[in-house]
């Protein structure tokens, strides 16, 4: 028998918000960690009227195990409230056809209200796509962008680094 593993390759890109309209319209999304280990991440999430628990391992290069499981609407809403560290993420998720792939653009409220992220997941880590002209700079190695991490420092928090511009779609 052969064992399948389940491998996420995503990039991350800021949003250049003068660039960017939503199509559509957005799901909300509340989503909270159980665990926020390097080794391992542990997610609760709401996404509109459906509720997933997720487990991720280690991040190499763009690509990690990621396993995502069905749970009652109502246990991930007491996991939210009673189990998760704070402060929750909450964000509205966008998504948007461009070329041969699907982007998903986050726009955070809360504690990371101003931070808009385009994620696209791909087949490999070679894979290429076009990039449309709202994507700025690629954070996909930056670890503050991960959701897991906004989690325990949020956006709002983020104080420049020397000779940082800050963290804009265009820096």
């Amino acid at each position: 028998m052969q064992l399948v593993m389940a491998v996420e390759i995503e990039r991350k890109f800021l949003v250049d918000p003068a660039r960017w309209k939503p199509q559509g319209a957005g799901v909300l999304y509340r989503q909270g960690y159980l665990s926020t280990a390097r080794e391992r991440v542990v997610r609760v999430r709401i996404a509109g009227s459906k509720a997933f628990i997720t487990i991720k391992g280690l991040t190499e290069n763009i690509s990690r195990l990621e396993f995502e499981y069905p749970v009652p609407l109502a246990d991930a809403a007491v996991l939210l409230d009673r189990l998760c560290q704070r402060p929750l993420i909450e964000k509205t998720r966008y998504q948007q056809r461009v070329g041969d792939h699907d982007w998903s653009v986050d726009v955070f409220h809360g504690d990371n209200d101003g931070l808009i992220l385009a994620e696209i997941e791909l087949s490999s880590e070679a894979e290429t796509f076009g990039r449309p002209p709202w994507v700025g700079q690629e954070v996909s190695a930056d670890p503050r962008y991960y959701n897991a991490n906004l989690s325990t420092n949020p956006f709002k928090a983020w104080r420049p680094e020397p000779g940082d511009k800050g963290p804009t779609a265009t820096s």
